[in-house]
């Protein structure tokens, strides 16, 4: 009887350019910017604990082109520690790391076998009886189904199809190598080791069709646990499917209800005390990366819209004051609500409440419309592709979208809460 195990890793994003970094110093904020490199550390070192057979990437790998050569370097580095323990590597690239997408290369140790880009390769383990078939991309959109040309399994050996592919635009990921589930089903192969979506899942059984995830939550839209899939195999039939997480740092959202709330005091508080709890509940013991989201109809909520930076500092504070890499905020998302709501400004007889019609009137006025379209329209259009595409800012997003009514809406409870804050 025939008998291995092989671990199954994607979309590591190796020197990924983290969010939320920009001036942040400190041990934590250093920890979240080599997470990447720390999570290839932990699976090369999970790889030679648990004497794999053999470790399979199924794509993006890097991030896109490198700045320099240490990225690649670093990856030749872990590459050499599995080929000291006779552990080889089946790479594939995917979208981020295709050809047209890395100008520098480096020569990589003899256990690294990298999938071809152009037609499917198989890479076949004799002594185990295993084959592996897969198709790295040559450029980043790939708009075509590779799975028809990929082989017809090899029989009296164990079949691993490895591809990179949205699958249908799971999770929201762009739809690169589009293809069915009944695609891979029917292909007859006995496991298919996936990469792109971010998110861990078993889709199918007898045969295997499985997304690891990524390594590592690189934002605070992935959070939770992230890892590889460890896999046991005996007599050509899977006994065992385990995710080992693998990363060093993570991710969360935390909600804090400041319904009640009548002080800033409160509202540090609250925040302190729901990063103590994630810190027990969901990190791990790993450095908890956060984003705070502050909700309710609260008092406070003129004082936090216009003193956003002090808000922003004092959660930081309250994180640090817990102890060395032990939480990091990235962010405070503040969508509470004022005690009084916009009908109720606007019958004021004051400032308060003029401004509140003006701003409720220049939602219909096409004039001013216009002059934003001319004055703001332009500017917006002046910024780089990415900052226009992945923005999570709701005004930027009604001014790069056009919706300029909308983007009135967005910035009026700015606008009356700075004007309130003054009055009180």
């Amino acid at each position: 009887m025939t008998s291995f195990r092989f671990l199954h890793a994607a979309d590591i994003h190796l020197d990924s350019p983290l969010k939320g970094l920009a001036g942040q110093e400190g041990n934590a904020a250093e920890r979240v910017r080599t997470a990447t490199r720390e999570t290839l550390d932990q699976i090369v070192g999970l790889a030679i604990e648990e004497k794999v057979d053999f470790l399979i990437i199924a794509g993006d790998l890097y991030d896109g082109d490198w700045r320099d050569y240490k990225t690649g370097l670093f990856f030749a580095a872990q590459m050499g520690r599995l080929n000291n323990e006779g552990i080889p590597v089946y790479l594939l690239h995917g979208n981020h790391d295709a050809e047209s997408q890395i100008t520098r290369r480096l020569n990589l140790p003899a256990n690294v076998h990298i999938f071809g880009t152009r037609k499917p390769e198989t890479f076949i383990l004799d002594d185990l009886r295993v084959a592996l078939h897969g198709q790295s991309y040559r450029q980043r959109d790939i708009s075509d189904n590779f799975v028809p040309d990929y082989p017809s399994p090899i029989s009296g050996t164990f079949n691993i199809g490895v591809l990179h592919t949205g699958l249908g635009g799971m999770g929201g990921h762009k739809n690169y190598a589009p293809c069915a589930i009944e695609d891979l089903t029917n292909k007859g192969y006995d496991y298919w080791a996936l990469g792109h979506v971010h998110q861990a899942c078993v889709l199918h059984e007898k045969p295997h069709v499985v997304f690891p995830g990524n390594l590592q939550g690189r934002h605070a839209r992935e959070t939770g646990a992230k890892g590889a899939s460890l896999v046991n195999v005996e007599d050509s039939v899977i006994v065992g499917l385990t995710t080992i997480p693998c990363d060093v740092v993570r991710w969360a959202v935390l909600p804090v209800s400041l319904g009640d709330a009548i002080s800033f005091g409160d509202v540090t508080d609250r925040i302190r005390d729901a990063v103590e709890a994630a810190i027990v509940n969901e990190a791990d013991g790993r450095l908890l990366a956060c984003r705070i989201v502050i909700e309710g109809r609260t008092s406070v909520h003129d004082q936090l819209v216009s003193s956003e930076d002090r808000v922003l500092a004092e959660a930081r504070a309250g994180a640090l004051g817990l102890g060395d890499e032990v939480a990091w905020v990235e962010k405070v998302a503040i969508n509470t609500e004022p005690k009084e709501d916009a009908e109720t400004l606007a019958e004021r007889e004051d400032a308060i409440g003029e401004l509140q019609q003006l701003l409720q009137e220049a939602i219909a006025d096409t004039d001013l419309l216009q002059q934003i379209e001319e004055d703001i329209g332009k500017l917006v259009r002046q910024l780089p592709h990415e900052v226009r595409s992945d923005t999570e800012d709701s005004v930027l997003k009604a001014a790069t979208n056009g919706t300029y009514a909308k983007l009135i809406g967005e910035v009026s409870p700015y606008l009356s809460a700075r004007l309130t804050a003054r009055e009180n």
